[in-house]
C-alpha cells in the first residue's frame, strides 16, 4: 500500500501543485475540499491514478471526520497532511461583524486543530507524521481591509510552531510555508515553487526540524 498525503483545501495553486509533488514522490492523495465538481477537475488535471477525491466543509467536524475515516479505510492512514483552506473575509476592524470573524478563525485556526486531533493518534501510534500548514504573510504585516484573515494568518501560524513544539519529541514534524505574496503562476510566487517549501519540510529529518519555511518569492 503506497504512503497517503491527504490535501484539505485542495484546489488549484498550492493545492495542486503540493499534490503533484507528493504524487512523484510515489504516495497516494486524497483531496478534500467543499466543491466535487471542482475537485474532479482538480484530479482530471492531475492526471494520476493515485488520487481520490472526498468532500468535506472544514468547518463541519462531521464531515471532515467522515471524509478522513474514508480515506483511511480505502488508503490507509495518511502520513502527509496538508491544511490548505482558507477563509478570505474582507472588512476592517471598525466594521467588520463578529459573527463574519468567528466563521473566518474557525476555517483558518480552529478547523486547522480540528483536523490536527484527528490524525495524531495515528501519527503518535506510529511515532512519525507530518502535518503541515498554508500560511501567510498577513500573519506578519496584517491589513486592515483584510483584518479576519489577517488575524486568522497570525492564528494559524501561532497554532503550527505550538503543535511544532508539541510534536517534534514525538518524531512528529508540525510546520506551516508562509507565503509573503500573492500566489500566481510565472511569477516569483508560482504555486510548483512553494510547493517545494512542502517538501523541504517534509524532508528533514527528526534532528533538523524547523517550524516554519519563511517563502518570500526570493
Amino acid at each position: 500500500m503506497l504512503p497517503v498525503c491527504v490535501v484539505v483545501g485542495a484546489g488549484p495553486g498550492i493545492g495542486q501543485a503540493t499534490a503533484r509533488k507528493f504524487l512523484d514522490r510515489g504516495f497516494h492523495v486524497a483531496l478534500v475540499a467543499r466543491n466535487l465538481d471542482k475537485l474532479e477537475a482538480l484530479a482530471e488535471a492531475l492526471g494520476h491514478e493515485n488520487v481520490s477525491t472526498w468532500t468535506a466543509d472544514v468547518s463541519d467536524a462531521e464531515q471532515l471526520q467522515a471524509a478522513l475515516s474514508g480515506v483511511a479505510d480505502g488508503h490507509g492512514h495518511p502520513e502527509v497532511v496538508i491544511y490548505n483552506a482558507f477563509s478570505l473575509t474582507p472588512g476592517r476592524g471598525s466594521l467588520l461583524k463578529k459573527e463574519n470573524l468567528e466563521l473566518s478563525f474557525r476555517v483558518n485556526v480552529s478547523s486547522a486543530m480540528a483536523f490536527a486531533q484527528l490524525v495524531l493518534p495515528e501519527m503518535k501510534k506510529n511515532s512519525k507524521g507530518t502535518l503541515l500548514f498554508t500560511g501567510g504573510g498577513y500573519a506578519l504585516c496584517p491589513e486592515a481591509k483584510l483584518t479576519a484573515l489577517s488575524i486568522g494568518k497570525a492564528g494559524l501560524r501561532t497554532l503550527a510552531y505550538c503543535l511544532y513544539d508539541e510534536l517534534r519529541p514525538l518524531g512528529i514534524h508540525a510546520g506551516t510555508v508562509t507565503v509573503c505574496g500573492i500566489v500566481k503562476q510565472g511569477t516569483a510566487f508560482d504555486p510548483e515553487k512553494i510547493a517545494c517549501a512542502f517538501l523541504e519540510l517534509h524532508d528533514q529529518p527528526k534532528e533538523s526540524f524547523t517550524a516554519e519555511v519563511m517563502f518570500d518569492g526570493k
